[in-house]
């Protein structure tokens, strides 16, 4: 017996390493499919989940629906094989059903996929049903104000964008006059019935764009009232202000009530408790401060007692949910740059990390069986796993990326502590190449995260890879410099109005600490980054000291004070920066830490990446770096993507980016 096991454990051993045969490329990344979580059935035996597959040549990807059971044996079915996009699938509170959007229409399906039918021909951008089955909630744009056609019928041909106050455009889109609403009507007998009621009804976002979605709107249990947040402001004082709050319509008397007019910064996320006596929602109560503690408030909806749930809790506190007993409310955190499972006792307010481990947990939902959650690390791609409610234990149900990733050779990542030159200690992500040889000296870039209040955790991008640039034959060199989350507020405060300051010390202190290395090549040291971590690129080439051989900025920030002109969300840069450069309290931000002010000491060859679509970070930060750098004779290259904003999304641009950043490296680190 002990040598038939002996045996097993060789083979097992000899197949993997044999398995592990190819470096990641950027095309293989590209045909991985990418998972995202969707819904838990009632009984809590089966899971949908989308995966997203990129076709290359059509430029274009693809997402279908597939359904797994939670006994971790079943191989899991695909259930949708549309042209475009299935998402936002929910099974019915009987579990005979699931909807689903189907390119933004509505349909229903058994959960094996058969029966599949279009309940109407009525565009949504997110749906919700209620706990009684009798009613949907759903996102449609409204039109609120005049196209310039409109306004001049006789000029058919004219193209002016006419604008009266702040915020005409935001991240990548102008202000086309419409506004997200929140919608309901009756579900009967698997239709539709009558026509649907805006229950806004207003020229206010409900949910806030560009990021929240159908996670922002919830039924109570017994199906009469809707939570949904809304930010009632527009123009100029949506741009100064994040005071987004969270509104209770009663269906029955159809009225409507503020829960949060208590606090004037960020409430998000309603998620009602079981028993309905309840609401628990995330709040930030720093006034236009959008990257304060990410809180849980926990409202009587009878009393209006309100709980501060986050209160003995120094971390933010995301995707919260309650358990089916509801005598616990589990949420993701990021402690020491990995977001964990944490779980709280709601009658002590005690918090306990329930998972452990190199990962990330992105969503997670309750079921009767515990938790389930998509999970990735920097050294895989997102998965489903069901996670044991009491213990933390995980297991995976899906295997959706198997017949690729088993083919990889991965990277090692290390873990380090460091001291920081204020004598704080600083985690440091460590990526080494794949069949790295410590007695070789390789090529070394300082990763810089954007944000800039977010951690460096535990991601797997499908573009800032660092798998696919340590497979490059780079070490990635990744520090949770000051203004990340996950390390105690203090850490994460220490960076506003500080932007060239401490943080850039730690990027040094963590450079320099991995120079000392033997396998770190100190001659061929590059720094890259994007948006903040953009803005790091452009003051670190004008304060490095002879460090790096090359600098890679994307979408980077160049100068404070055309950036406050031309931005878009104010609340951001006056907090962030103090207030307008012409304010002379504030002119040491503008004048100590602004890139620009420091480029007579530019002399390093940099790359300069930009979507002209960016308004979050205007593309003329991006020209005016680049053009700096030709005029001071620096080698450097220009890299517009006229159709995407701040992040590369379609597949070839995406290809492109990433053939361009390596190409870039590879000639000054080494050739």
């Amino acid at each position: 017996m002990k040598y038939l096991n002996l045996l097993f454990i060789f083979i097992v051993t000899n197949y993997i390493l044999h398995a592990q045969t190819e470096l990641l490329t950027e095309e293989t990344l590209w045909k991985l499919g990418r998972a995202a979580l969707e819904d838990v059935s009632p009984d809590g035996g089966s899971v949908v989940y989308s995966v997203t597959y990129f076709n290359i040549v059509a430029n274009k990807g693809n997402t279908d629906l597939y359904l797994c059971k939670t006994d971790g044996i079943t191989p899991p079915v695909k259930i949708t094989n549309y042209e475009g996009h299935e998402n936002n699938a929910r099974f019915t509170p009987d579990g005979k059903k699931i909807l689903f959007l189907a390119n933004g229409l509505l349909y229903s399906c058994n959960p094996d996929g058969s029966d599949q039918y279009k309940l109407a021909d009525l565009e949504m951008n997110g749906f919700v049903i209620a706990p009684t089955n009798d009613r949907i909630a759903f996102l449609q744009d409204v039109k609120y104000r005049k196209t310039t056609a409109e306004t001049y019928p006789g000029l058919p041909l004219a193209n002016a964008r006419l604008y009266n106050d702040l915020m005409y455009r935001h991240w990548k889109t102008w202000d086309d006059g419409h506004d997200s609403n929140v919608f309901t009507v009756e579900f009967k007998n698997g239709m539709l019935v009558g026509e649907p009621v805006n229950i806004v009804k207003e020229p206010f976002e409900a949910p806030v764009e560009p990021n929240d979605g159908i996670e922002q709107v919830s039924f109570s249990p017994d199906g009469k009232m809707i939570a949904y947040s809304c930010k009632k402001y527009s123009g100029k004082e949506y741009a100064l202000n994040t005071n987004t709050d969270i509104f209770l319509y009663d269906i029955q008397a159809k009225s409507t009530r503020n829960l949060s007019g208590f606090n004037t910064g960020y409430d998000k996320s309603p998620v009602f408790s079981p028993d309905g006596n309840s609401l628990m929602w995330n709040a930030m109560l720093t006034p236009t401060y959008e990257a304060d503690k990410d809180q849980l408030i926990l409202y009587n909806l009878k009393s209006g007692e309100k709980k501060m749930l986050g209160a003995k809790y120094d971390n933010n506190a995301e995707h919260a949910v309650f358990s089916k007993d509801g005598k616990f409310i589990y949420f993701i955190s990021a402690v020491n740059a990995c977001n964990q499972i944490m779980m709280q006792d709601i009658a002590t307010a005690k918090v306990k990390q329930l998972t452990t481990g190199i990962h990330d947990y992105q969503s997670i939902l309750a079921s009767p069986k515990g938790l389930i959650g998509s999970r990735v690390s920097m050294t895989n791609p997102a998965e489903i796993f069901s996670i044991h409610g009491m213990t933390g234990e995980a297991v995976q149900l899906t295997q959706i990326n198997k017949s690729v990733w088993d083919k990889i050779k991965k990277a090692e990542v290390r873990q380090k502590w460091i001291q920081t030159t204020d004598g704080k200690k600083m985690l440091v992500w460590t990526i080494l190449p794949p069949d790295f040889d410590p007695k070789k000296k390789y090529p070394t870039l300082l990763y810089c995260q954007g944000g800039p209040q977010s951690t460096v955790s535990q991601f797997f991008s499908y573009r800032w890879n660092l798998q696919l640039m340590a497979s490059k034959g780079y070490i990635i060199v990744a520090p949770c410099r000051r203004g990340m989350p996950g390390f105690g507020q203090e850490w994460n405060l220490a960076i506003s109005k500080d932007w060239g300051g401490q943080c850039m010390k730690d990027y040094l202190s963590a450079i320099d600490d991995a120079a000392k290395e033997p396998f770190v090549d100190k001659d061929r040291l590059g720094a890259v980054g994007a948006s903040f971590g953009g803005y790091s690129v452009y003051y670190l080439a004008g304060n490095h000291n002879k460090r790096f051989k090359c600098f890679i900025s994307h979408c980077g920030v160049f100068n404070l004070e055309s950036m406050y002109g031309t931005t878009e969300e104010m609340w951001f840069v006056n907090y962030d920066f103090g207030g307008p450069f012409w304010d002379k309290a504030h002119a040491m931000q503008y004048e100590k830490f602004s890139p620009h002010k420091y480029v007579q000491n530019w002399d390093t060859p940099i790359m300069v990446m930009h979507g002209e679509k960016d308004f979050r970070v205007p593309v003329s930060e991006g020209l005016q770096a680049y053009q700096a750098a030709q005029l001071k004779n620096i080698p450097s290259r220009l890299v517009l993507f006229p159709e995407e904003g701040h992040w590369i999304q379609t597949p070839q641009n995406g290809l492109l980016w990433q053939k361009e950043y390596f190409g870039w490296l590879d000639k000054w680190l080494k050739n």
